[in-house]
């Protein structure tokens, strides 16, 4: 599935990620956080669009950071981020397009990362061998090598590494976790996380020009520079829905998820066999044009299957319409069967405990009445300035090892979709494909599911079959695949000069 390369240039329309990684020397490292416990450590705000308000929020609301830098590669959105701080912090932060000025800034003490997925890794890299704490919104890396790389890094330079999966900081999360590991709905072993959410079309495939006033080589960064034009109509946020730059929902919201499903499991490791079936399906229908071609590359509805040997993990995720859902279980344990279903079910001897949203957690008896409720939410960002001023790493909430075991398992998954993209199978050979993946779920009953919601949606599923994802042995230790060359080539990609993730001994 690699991509033959010959320049730093990939043809806009065969968006994968490849493998090889070429080392970058490390920079040398500041010692420790230089503030007193009355003293403002200074933050830099790292992509300044929907998810960097977030970030922005967070750390103007805290009193001991002070933001004196916002990054972006487009001068208007940094401009008005930069108005905000100014508003209310009193000064105004200084605007950069580089992140690279920043680490070259001695007074910055951490960083604050909401870029594209791409560009996780690299910037959190290059920030802690700079001596720089950060922060790394979900997922963690854009594959597992680079997963990897963050964790040796925030070892090897003694920093704190944060990773936004903030259920992590949840209180309702928390006491639920420990309710469950004290035998609350008895043994558990199958979690079930589910992203049903809508997710329109993108838009035709098509050349569409990058904004004037964007930097789309700096915005590019460690991914191949494509032609400058873009194959999707809005630049900001659809970078989600391609492969090149983003993870697909598995990989957006699944992070949050398959966080939690692993706790909830006990399971502090990759999985040891994955499978995938799905597609970006229903679009044609929606647009009643049968050639009609979406601009994303990730697929909108997929099932991933893992297999932890004694525990079992599914993630399901669904981006065409959830209305009117016939899945009568999910329904009553999710008290609703209309909208977007984001969360997880986890499945006991006496019971289920089902995570229905950020701040709110709900158990219920085998006969599903409801038993015990958990709630509250707390400060997943003020966790981590409070670790910088420790420096104390085992206080964090969710650190570089978390975040990289709960975004491998997206990788994972997309990784078996990918393999498996051209092999478009009837439901019958789906059905009897995934009798061969040990799993402690009725897999039938959930491809029929995923059937019926696709039907639902006027997917022709004749005309348009599902693809059936490649079976992948993976060896948790050695982080490789044991059955597969070309999945082992997409563990990481290739990188450009200048942008390349560091690995191994070079981080």
């Amino acid at each position: 599935m690699k991509t033959p390369q010959s320049s730093g240039k990939l043809s806009r329309r065969h968006f994968v990620m490849a493998s090889s990684a070429v080392a970058v020397a490390a920079a040398a490292p500041r010692l420790s956080l230089a503030q007193s416990a009355n003293e403002q450590m200074s933050v830099a705000v790292i992509g300044a669009g929907g998810r960097g308000g977030s970030h922005v929020g967070a750390y103007l609301g805290n009193s001991k950071t002070r933001i004196t830098y916002v990054v972006d590669i487009d001068p208007k959105a940094a401009a008005n981020r930069a108005d905000q701080i100014e508003k209310a912090q009193g000064t105004r932060p200084e605007i950069v397009a580089d992140m690279r000025r920043v680490f070259d800034d001695k007074s910055v003490d951490a960083i604050s990362t909401a870029t594209p997925n791409h560009w996780h890794a690299l910037c959190g890299v290059w920030a802690m061998q700079a001596g720089k704490d950060a922060y790394i919104e979900k997922p963690i890396c854009h594959n597992i090598a680079e997963g990897r790389a963050l964790v040796e890094a925030a070892k090897k330079y003694n920093r704190i590494c944060q990773v936004g999966t903030q259920c992590r900081s949840q209180p309702a999360i928390i006491n639920a976790m420990a309710w469950l590991h004290e035998g609350g709905i008895g043994e558990v072993r199958l979690a079930r996380g589910l992203c049903y959410k809508r997710r329109k079309s993108i838009g035709a495939l098509g050349d569409y020009d990058i904004p004037k006033e964007v930097d789309f080589d700096l915005w590019s960064g460690p991914a191949t520079f494509t032609d400058p034009k873009l194959t999707r109509q809005r630049f900001h946020y659809d970078w989600h829905w391609q492969r090149h730059y983003g993870n697909g929902d598995l990989g957006n919201q699944g992070p949050h998820q398959t966080d939690i499903a692993r706790w909830g499991l006990g399971v502090d490791r990759h999985p040891q066999r994955i499978l995938s079936y799905g597609g970006r399906l229903g679009y044609k229908a929606e647009r009643k044009d049968p050639n009609y071609v979406d601009a994303g590359d990730t697929a909108n509805t997929e099932v991933s299957i893992y297999d932890y040997g004694d525990k079992c993990m599914i993630f399901e995720t669904r981006g065409l319409s959830v209305d009117n859902s016939a899945d009568e279980e999910l329904n009553r344990l999710f008290q609703s069967n209309r909208g977007n279903k984001i969360g997880v079910v986890f499945y006991g001897t006496d019971g289920y405990l089902v995570q229905t949203s950020y701040g709110s957690c709900v158990a219920y008896d085998k006969d599903m009445n409801e038993i015990k409720k958990f709630g509250g939410g707390s400060d997943h960002f003020g966790n981590f300035v409070d670790g910088c001023f420790s420096r104390d790493a085992s206080g964090l909430s969710s650190d570089a090892m978390c975040g990289h075991l709960s975004a491998a398992v997206s990788h994972l998954g997309n990784i078996s979709y990918y393999l498996g993209e051209s092999n478009r199978a009837s439901v019958d050979e789906i059905a009897a494909a995934v009798k061969h993946i040990p799993s402690l779920d009725d897999d039938e009953a959930t491809l029929a599911r995923t059937v019926k919601h696709l039907t639902d949606n006027g997917v022709d599923l004749a005309a348009t079959p599902l693809s059936l994802g490649a079976m992948l042995e993976f060896d948790p230790e050695e982080e490789k695949f044991t059955n597969n060359d070309a999945a082992n080539e997409l563990l990481t990609r290739e990188y450009r000069d200048g942008f390349v993730c560091p690995t191994g001994d070079k981080v």
